[in-house]
């Protein structure tokens, strides 16, 4: 039956969800399930569709043949006035959708009917400092528990079926700045986390707590001269200081209010039993008050998930200057070279290149530019490491006449990157990389600042600006071997939502203009669209249920864009806010 439900004002009541849930099976999510995610295409229990993180589905009843007649079978509004951004990846577990709205929200949806089964609300106090919109990406399942994080910078574990707190843990003072805006994972049943706030002077992290009971077991400083934290038999015990010691690659004690938020999350490869996770920007932006590395500021770091040890780091903007960041996800995957199996990992950076490293050791293979322009480097060194262009670095206010404004370029990409947070996809089929990316420019400049807790910390100013009138975002094919681009789609706005690959021959994602779009994944041929009414900057998800294959995608237009995009915010002003989830499905005489 296809039926439109308008959220709350069709919520079901509490006898019906209860009689809806009776006839289901509820078994707990299992690390099995979670492990087995991107195999088993009844249910969606990861961000990632797996938590390699490859956003690909075996799935291919909708494919470039039928998937012309994809049918919207259900919507549900988030309701009232708290829109926003909506950047959550829904998860599907027995008949279940679970799924985060702006504010901090979590809905359970019964996914044949689109009615609401239970909604929780986080009380949110009025000091809340996120930097780029109220913004959730999504939840973590575990046994019986929904977990998610707050912008108030608290973990939360909800009962599946009531919606009821089962556990609650502070992660971060929000009134320093810290805040949580990723999707958990759980690996080994723990959850594991990263934080938010590296415009604000916070030390990232990434932390690891008992699933069942939320008892904190490591705590891992992203910045080089924190000490890192285990507990044993409830002990807590020293593990190791970041990077050896304090002060290697930061001058003074700037290395106390470092940045580094791990704020997008991280991955987890069973292969060689590493967690991955990247780290933002070093604070402040004024890269002049703060000379050398900045260890482990916008990297990529490989964590061993029983002990919160970093294994290996790989650096890919040191000593950055333009907020490029290094948080991007890194994806692992195999390929072949010579009849040899290599163990690689994937990543696509602000900063506008690609890296394919080994995922062993973290070495680098190969690096390639996925823009049109990059002004900052004229490439890469034999190590990965950025060949700088001196004269295109923001420059030094204490140079200047007044000692106010450092000397103003253009940097591109700006600081939103060639890729920011959204979330690329790679086909087991084609071998290729989706990646959302933008072409934009930015004029940016330093300024003098200081650190005070819970004021923004940025030593910088800044304006965005579009390069081309025809387009900003382009969806690139990536072939990771040759860092060739196959086929790009171009968008008129800035992309900012996920992608996602199937075994269909076809890469699904949506634009700010409100459209869920399908492309062949060899030729890049779109082969549907469909307005959903609002820009979609959430990523998309497939699963199966009664032999009948199903997408569902979050629609509700914000995220960092409107907020920091200067004159790129103007192309985008006139598009409205919204919050609902979008599910289709092909009609039973289709599929």
């Amino acid at each position: 039956m296809s039926k439109f439900a308008a959220g709350k004002g069709f919520a079901v009541t509490a006898l019906v969800a209860a009689m809806s849930f009776s006839g289901m099976a509820t078994a707990g999510v299992t690390d099995k399930d979670i492990l087995n995610d991107q195999a088993t295409t009844g249910d969606v229990v990861s961000n990632g569709l797996g938590l390699r993180g490859q956003r690909y589905s075996p799935l291919k009843a909708v494919n470039t043949d039928t998937v012309k007649d994809l049918k919207a079978v259900w919507s549900f509004s988030f309701g009232g006035e708290k829109q926003r951004g909506q950047e959550s990846q829904p998860m599907v577990k027995d008949g279940v959708m679970y799924v985060t709205g702006s504010y901090s929200r979590v809905f359970a949806i019964d996914v044949k009917t689109g009615d609401e089964l239970w909604q929780y609300d986080a009380r949110l106090p009025d000091g809340i400092m996120p930097c780029c919109d109220v913004i959730n990406r999504g939840v973590a399942l575990y046994g019986d528990l929904v977990i998610f994080g707050t912008l108030d910078a608290k973990l939360v574990a909800l009962n599946k079926d009531t919606g009821k707190v089962k556990w609650k843990k502070k992660v971060g003072d929000y009134k320093a700045g810290y805040s949580l805006t990723a999707a958990p994972i759980v690996v080994k049943g723990k959850v594991i986390t990263g934080v938010s706030g590296g415009e604000f002077g916070i030390v990232g992290k990434v932390e690891a707590y008992d699933a069942k009971t939320g008892k904190l077991a490591w705590t891992r400083p992203t910045v080089e001269g924190h000490m890192g934290y285990i507990w044993k038999d409830g002990k807590k015990t020293e593990n190791g200081i970041s990077g050896g010691k304090p002060g290697q690659t930061w001058p003074g004690d700037l290395w106390k209010t470092g940045g580094a938020a791990t704020w997008l999350g991280g991955t987890y490869d069973p292969d060689v039993d590493l967690l991955f996770f990247g780290t933002g920007n070093p604070a402040p932006w004024n890269s002049h008050l703060r000379p050398g590395d900045n260890l482990f500021s916008s990297s990529r770091l490989a964590i061993d998930p029983d002990t919160g040890k970093i294994v290996w780091h790989f650096q890919t903007t040191p000593n950055d200057g333009w907020d490029f960041d290094g948080v991007n996800e890194l994806i692992s995957f195999d390929y072949k070279d010579g009849g040899k199996t290599v163990k690689a990992a994937a990543t696509a950076d602000r900063n506008g290149f690609m890296y394919v490293l080994n995922r062993e050791n973290g070495d680098f293979i190969r690096g390639f530019p996925f823009v049109d322009e990059i002004s900052w480097a004229s490439g890469l060194d034999k190590n990965g490491r950025p060949i700088y262009i001196d004269s295109n670095r923001p420059g030094n206010p204490a140079d200047s006449a007044d000692g106010k404004k450092g000397k103003s370029i253009r940097a591109v990409p700006s600081f939103l990157g060639g890729k920011n947070w959204m979330p690329m996809a790679y086909s087991q089929d084609t071998g290729l990389f989706y990646v959302p990316s933008n072409e934009w420019a930015m004029d940016i400049w330093n300024e003098p600042v200081s650190y005070k807790k819970g004021a923004a910390y940025l030593g910088a100013g800044f304006t965005i600006k579009p390069m081309n009138d025809e387009y900003i975002g382009v969806l690139r094919a990536m072939d990771p071997k040759t860092g060739k681009e196959v086929w790009r789609y171009k968008n008129y706005a800035p992309l900012w939502g996920g992608v996602l690959a199937t075994a269909g021959n076809l890469v699904f994602m949506g634009n700010p203009e409100g459209y869920l779009m399908a492309f062949d994944a060899k030729s890049g041929e779109m082969k549907y669209k469909f307005n959903t009414g609002s820009g979609i900057v959430g990523s998309p998800i497939t699963w199966e249920m009664d032999g009948e294959q199903y997408v569902s995608v979050v629609s509700g237009w914000g995220g960092a864009v409107p907020l920091w995009g200067g004159e790129v915010a103007k192309r985008v002003k006139h598009l409205n806010q919204g919050g609902s989830v979008w599910t289709f499905k092909l009609p039973k005489e289709d599929a």
